[in-house]
């Protein structure tokens, strides 16, 4: 139980947020999409503050996974503790449970479990993002293919796991969807 709790409080460190304040951008939830991950940040046209964004957001699964490895009795529960990870991004106690999409988070996550599944994900993702200009697309179908990829390689202790990841994605980027659905979802843009 414990591993949870500090995969949640790992995950609800909302890094976007407080480095848009640190380096005089402000609150970045007024700028953009309103998010705190590194998309967001990108678009305060700081590319080094969205890659330092992304590594720290990626990070938090990542380390979740990683403590829950090595001190944890039961090998399971590594992967439930970069779950709770993405649920702190989600849904930050700090932000009122209103915090990010997960993505970053999520990629720490799967490939820290499972390196093969994650370097496959981080493929699709970045596939999609340079073909189509949307991030919310490339993660949604990054995030997708996991489960896929689990069954594939018989990993049946994952399936369930990438599942909920998934939906939780996708329940996360319903506004993404309707506006992809209907032309109106703005595409990754870097200022000059």
């Amino acid at each position: 139980m414990e591993y949870l709790l500090i995969g949640y409080l790992l995950g609800s460190i909302p890094f976007g947020l407080l480095l848009c304040f640190l380096f005089g951008y402000g609150d970045i939830r007024k700028i953009g999409s309103g998010n705190i991950g590194a998309t967001n940040v990108l678009r305060t046209g700081n590319k080094f503050l969205a890659l330092i964004t992304l590594i720290l957001d990626i990070s938090k699964g990542g380390i979740a996974v990683l403590i829950a490895k090595k001190f944890a009795m039961e090998n399971n529960i590594a992967v439930y503790a970069g779950l709770f990870a993405i649920i702190g991004h989600n849904f930050p106690l700090w932000l009122k449970f209103k915090g990010g999409k997960g993505i970053a988070t999520t990629i720490g996550t799967i490939i820290v479990i499972s390196p093969i599944i994650g370097s496959i994900v981080i493929s699709i993702w970045i596939l999609v993002a340079f073909m189509f200009k949307y991030s919310s697309l490339a993660g949604m179908l990054s995030l997708i293919s996991a489960p896929i990829i689990a069954i594939i390689f018989k990993l049946n202790h994952l399936i369930l796991p990438f599942s909920i990841i998934t939906v939780m994605a996708l329940i996360k980027h319903r506004k993404n969807i309707a506006q992809l659905i209907n032309g109106t979802e703005p595409k990754i843009k870097i200022k000059k």
